[in-house]
């Protein structure tokens, strides 16, 4: 059956709005227009699709299961044709992210930058936080730290204070920072985090020989697994704390660093280059 595009267009309109006269608007074609479109397409079906209402229209059970079908086929055109109508050249861009960032900021917000920047490719690599931008190809790599790394232009991102965290039974048994003394306290590869967290909290810092990790991915799924206490940013393992696997037991923060997109000085920017700097600086910046 071959049915007109323009009607089967004015009746999604006009189902979803179930007013002739904003459909119209929508449209930017007449009232009458519409619905003879509608009345066109009722003819062709040997089906009505609404019922003419004296404030409105209301769907038909014919009409009720051709609207979803339809609007689901519309919407795909049009973002077929948006992609179409982009003419700048689809671009490979070669990122790589400290893990903790990768899975807790950039994973749930890369469905927005894949709609922000549709002509990036982007290529994910992670790494923990050791990484050569030159010996590893890659275009720009985002890092924890002070910002300060030879050769590189660097835009601070977020910043992540952080936090003693570990799985709610363990902090059953804590009723003040200095009964972290008594538990098993988890370390990154930077030595003087905990010394700087007790600090904050104004007690004296015990012996630490916890198990060292080389991920805060890691190091955090052994916290939740009640492996002992672990420092992390508590921005980036939002949902841990959501879903109570993680808790914070104490208010204090520490801060020794932020997150920065870092490239090199000797290589110009590209457009997709400049397209996910200025996405990451600008979701950076909303209120977490």
């Amino acid at each position: 059956m071959h049915l007109p595009l323009n009607a089967l267009r004015a009746f999604e309109v006009s189902a979803r709005h179930l007013n002739l006269t904003r459909a119209a608007q929508e449209l930017n074609v007449t009232q009458t227009a519409v619905s003879q479109h509608i009345r066109n397409l009722e003819d062709r079906l040997g089906q009505p699709l609404f019922r003419r209402l004296p404030r409105g229209l209301a769907l038909t059970d014919e009409g009720q299961s051709l609207l979803p079908v339809l609007s689901d086929c519309f919407a795909r055109m049009a973002t077929a044709l948006d992609q179409l109508s982009d003419r700048r050249p689809r671009e490979v861009l070669t990122v790589g992210a400290v893990g903790t960032f990768a899975v807790g900021w950039l994973l749930p917000r890369l469905r927005d930058f894949q709609q922000a920047c549709p002509f990036v490719d982007l290529r994910l690599m992670t790494h923990n936080n050791r990484v050569d931008l030159a010996a590893e190809g890659l275009d720009c790599a985002i890092r924890f730290g002070d910002g300060a790394w030879h050769g590189t232009e660097a835009d601070r991102l977020l910043d992540a204070p952080l936090s003693a965290m570990c799985a709610p039974a363990v902090a059953l048994r804590l009723r003040a920072p200095a009964d972290l003394a008594r538990e098993s306290l988890l370390r990154s590869y930077r030595a003087d985090e905990w010394s700087a967290w007790f600090g904050a909290a104004g007690v004296p810092c015990p012996l630490v020989r916890g198990t060292v990790f080389d991920s805060s991915l890691a190091l955090a799924e052994a916290a939740a697994q009640g492996a002992g206490i672990a420092l992390l940013p508590a921005r980036l393992f939002t949902r841990e704390l959501q879903q109570g696997r993680l808790v914070q037991p104490f208010d204090t923060e520490i801060a020794l660093g932020a997150y920065w997109l870092t490239r090199l000085k000797s290589r110009p920017p590209s457009a997709a280059m400049d397209a996910f700097r200025d996405w990451l600086l600008a979701a950076c910046a909303q209120p977490a």
